[in-house]
């Protein structure tokens, strides 16, 4: 959420063009981290670093980071989630969107279908999807506090991961995939495709043979 102040300068966006303000006293975002998104790789290295040896909630970790990963959930749509938006016959997640953003069906495939059937296995009786170890439903801020830790176990702390970078992830790579600007827009949930259009900056493919 932008939040707009009068005495804030505007400041491009991170990813985009975009134009933003930001409050007076508070860093913009391109002094606290060099980028707004991980690659695949690093996404790998997050949930990697979140299973760990032996960690108690390793597989909820990264379950986590997965599901707001591939499906460019918002911290909050992360922590909504509910059993009852798991369909395991069909394979599909229904994803609710916030902030006026589009809801849909997503598809869930063979590795996020694993570690559901093993949480559900181990809390069959639980509403949401992920829960703390004290029987509550996890948080925005216990995930923010999560990411942080598995960010600096896996060597990544340089980058202050945070939950809306794995959204932009999303985006980063589905857009590298060669996937189309009005999938993408239905896919991340966006009502203006000009919230889209800003990823495509980010295809690394998109110059190649642009002199052949």
């Amino acid at each position: 959420m932008t939040i707009e102040s009068t005495n804030a300068a505007p400041t491009p966006d991170a990813i985009g063009t975009k134009i933003r303000t930001v409050p007076p006293g508070r860093r913009l975002n391109a002094e606290v981290r060099t980028r707004e998104y991980l690659t695949l790789p690093e996404i790998e290295q997050l949930m990697k670093a979140a299973k760990g040896e032996g960690r108690r909630h390793g597989l909820r970790d990264a379950t986590m980071i997965l599901l707001a990963f591939r499906h460019a959930l918002r911290v909050t749509e992360l922590v909504n989630l509910r059993w009852r938006d798991v369909d395991f016959d069909t394979a599909r997640l229904n994803v609710n969107r916030l902030k006026r953003s589009v809801s849909g069906v997503h598809p869930l495939v063979a590795d996020e279908l694993r570690a559901l059937r093993r949480l559900r296995k181990d809390a069959p009786h639980d509403d949401f999807l992920f829960m703390t170890e004290r029987g509550a439903p996890m948080t925005q801020a216990g995930f923010r506090k999560l990411l942080t830790r598995v960010a600096d176990r896996a060597g990544l702390s340089a980058l202050k991961v945070h939950p809306h970078a794995l959204r932009h992830s999303c985006g980063y790579a589905l857009v590298n995939k060669g996937k189309d600007t009005r999938t993408l827009q239905d896919y991340m949930g966006h009502k203006q495709i000009a919230n889209t259009v800003r990823y495509t900056a980010l295809n690394s493919s998109r110059f190649t043979d642009l002199w052949r």
